[in-house]
């Protein structure tokens, strides 16, 4: 992960706004946003399925593909993560900074929350926010030696049973060699950005996101090796279906599906283009841990002064 590179300046700017129309909350902080943004001379994006719901003349209407954020300096998810995830969709191709503004439950990825939106729109507006790139994984299905579906996920890659009633028997591999068959429900292979999603809710570790490497957690698997594992950021994981006729099923970021049949393989690597977060609260990763889980810190003394001004 890249950080401290500073948001790029350009003469002409624009942002795109990423929308769930569903929460009450969102739209209006998408209006405000909109009003008070193009009001400073910036250009603001609205995806044609959104647009309605602002309610705003001060957006330009586009498309929804990948298209939507070219040019874009920036994108803004209002929402929860999965906003976010949706967001990343249109941001990643663009190479354009991402920056989430949670209005859902604990939203994780998002940077900021409804009543950071007066900062946030000073940091905007004055070029004063960072922007982090986070690893992604690169995913290819081969079936008989030929390249049936490609994909991508910042978050995770998770194979799941097909059939609710039967385990699904999954066949790991690591760089080449095999590692182990599993039995169970599932697999989740994570980067560190994934390590407090689905990852974390299946028993693995959490990650620092500076720390660049691939997770591997198995899902409820009936065996006596069953460890999350901690792997290369440049190994090649592969996960074979052996003999289930039933076959599996590919989530990438819980979003986007790919059927998996018997026999089926399916190859996941470090992905070649990163997605870029901005940040502007600079709050180390171990407070955003403290506040989105509320874990107990009560009691804490601190570091002795001469370590704390070293620090």
């Amino acid at each position: 992960m890249t950080t401290g590179a500073r948001a790029p300046r350009a003469a002409s700017r624009s942002v795109l706004l990423v929308v769930h129309t569903g929460r009450r909350s969102a739209v209006g902080a998408g209006r405000d946003l909109a009003e008070r943004l193009s009001g400073a001379g910036l250009t603001v994006r609205a995806l044609v399925e959104e647009a309605p719901a602002l309610h705003c003349d001060a957006v330009q209407v586009v498309p929804s593909d990948p298209r939507a954020a070219e040019g874009a300096e920036i994108v803004i998810a209002l929402g929860g993560d999965g906003t976010l995830l949706r967001a990343a969709e249109l941001a990643r191709p663009a190479a354009a900074a991402l920056i989430g503004v949670n209005l859902g439950h604990v939203g994780f990825l998002a940077e900021a929350e409804r009543t950071d939106l007066d900062a946030m729109v000073g940091r905007i507006l004055s070029h004063e926010y960072d922007v982090e790139e986070r690893m992604t994984l690169e995913v290819v299905v081969r079936r008989a030696d030929e390249t049936v579906a490609t994909n991508w996920a910042l978050n995770d890659v998770t194979v799941e049973k097909a059939s609710r009633q039967r385990m699904v028997d999954l066949m790991v591999e690591v760089d080449a060699r095999p590692l182990s068959l599993w039995s169970g429900d599932g697999l989740v292979v994570a980067t560190p950005t994934g390590s407090t999603a689905y990852a974390f809710s299946a028993g693995g570790p959490v990650v620092w996101p500076e720390l660049e490497a691939l997770l591997v957690v198995p899902i409820s698997a009936h065996a006596l090796f069953a460890r999350p594992l901690v792997v290369s950021p440049t190994s090649k994981i592969a996960i074979e279906l052996p003999g289930d006729p039933a076959g599996a099923i590919a989530f990438c970021d819980g979003r986007r599906t790919i059927d998996l049949a018997v026999h089926d393989r399916l190859e996941i690597t470090r992905g070649a283009a990163p997605v870029r977060l901005a940040r502007i609260a600079g709050a180390p990763f171990t407070d955003r841990l403290v506040g989105k889980f509320h874990l107990p810190v009560r009691g804490w003394r601190g570091p002795p002064d001469d370590e704390a001004a070293t620090s």
